[in-house]
């Protein structure tokens, strides 16, 4: 990928900080990946208006938080990578009960907050590593809980920097998916009624900066044990002293990701610096060095040798984006 091509849209007026050939490595929570040709840093989200609206419409961007859910390919990512975490922070409770969070907050915070304002319900986001967004955008949950089980409301941002507030009714939800309704079709930042589904791909036209959330009154100290517990659970059944990724695969109907891949013999198995966990098999690790490409190639490893044992077809719930080396 060539690195030194000319920034595609104007700095003008803006607060944050724009990077050119960034490691991803360093962004992502398994410390392996290409380059991505631009990173842009927010200020807030006033400022990530004003980037939007100064991009090319052929730009290719992806919206990312700590990088917990995430692959780069070796050969990287041609566009612009938004860095939400430190900028989409804001974390508050309104005077109607319900609780507004931007994407860059992580779950751990949120579930501190809601406990601290006696809430409960949301201490199963201490158990996802990762931030909002992320969460909207496949409904991440763990424990029997999921995030758009106390979605009232979300805020999305076009790419033209319209700023939308979109009803859970817009969208289809289940387990780990979240699909616009193809019944709305975004163009030039405006919706319209349309039959043509929505597009699948990573760098879709409008990406989640925020949602209303609701949970119920309770003790907020029983609310922290829960999450004490929670967090002393994870810590005893996932290989959190490596890089990873969380659960690499969902759960197929009425059965586990990770009793298939045990059942399969292929704990421990590796690929370059790649392991499936030796902890958990539905993790795959960064034992030291590990490419993005050993990882991808031991991603489809697992899921070809348990479809041919087993006939379950298991499906990635982390996002492989860019470019093959």
């Amino acid at each position: 990928m060539n690195m030194s091509e000319p920034s595609r849209f104007s700095t003008t007026g803006l607060r944050g900080e724009m990077r050119q050939a960034e490691f991803m490595q360093r962004h992502t929570s398994w410390r392996a990946g290409g380059v991505a040709a631009r990173m842009y840093k927010p200020a807030d989200l006033a400022d990530l208006q004003v980037f939007l609206r100064s991009v090319s419409s052929d730009e290719s961007l992806l919206a990312i938080g700590l990088g917990s859910n995430l692959l780069v390919r070796d050969g990287g990512f041609r566009g612009t990578v938004l860095m939400l975490h430190a900028a989409l922070t804001e974390l508050k409770l309104q005077d109607d009960g319900l609780i507004y969070v931007q994407a860059g907050v992580p779950g751990a915070k949120l579930a501190r907050f809601t406990a601290r304002h006696d809430m409960q319900g949301a201490e199963f986001f201490a158990g996802i590593p990762g931030t909002l967004g992320g969460m909207l955008a496949m409904n991440a949950g763990c424990y029997g809980s999921e995030t758009w089980q106390h979605v009232v409301k979300v805020q999305v941002l076009t790419r033209s920097g319209e700023l939308v507030e979109r009803d859970p009714t817009e969208y289809e939800t289940g387990y780990r998916s979240v699909e616009l309704q193809s019944k709305w079709k975004v163009e030039s930042g405006k919706l319209e009624d349309s039959d043509s589904p929505l597009p699948t791909h990573h760098f879709l036209e409008e990406f989640f900066v925020g949602a209303w959330l609701s949970f119920q009154p309770g003790d907020g100290k029983v609310a922290i044990e829960n999450i004490k517990a929670l967090l002393a659970k994870r810590i005893a059944s996932q290989p959190l002293n490596l890089p990873n990724a969380g659960s690499v695969f969902r759960n197929p109907p009425g059965d586990h990701a990770a009793r298939l891949i045990e059942q399969c013999g292929l704990k421990g198995m590796r690929i370059g610096g790649a392991q499936v966990s030796e902890k958990h098999a539905n993790f795959i690790v960064n034992t030291g060095g590990a490419t993005a490409a050993d990882i991808e190639s031991l991603i489809d490893e697992v899921r070809g040798t348990v479809a041919k044992q087993t006939g379950v077809q298991l499906h990635p719930e982390v996002k492989i984006v860019g470019e093959a080396a």
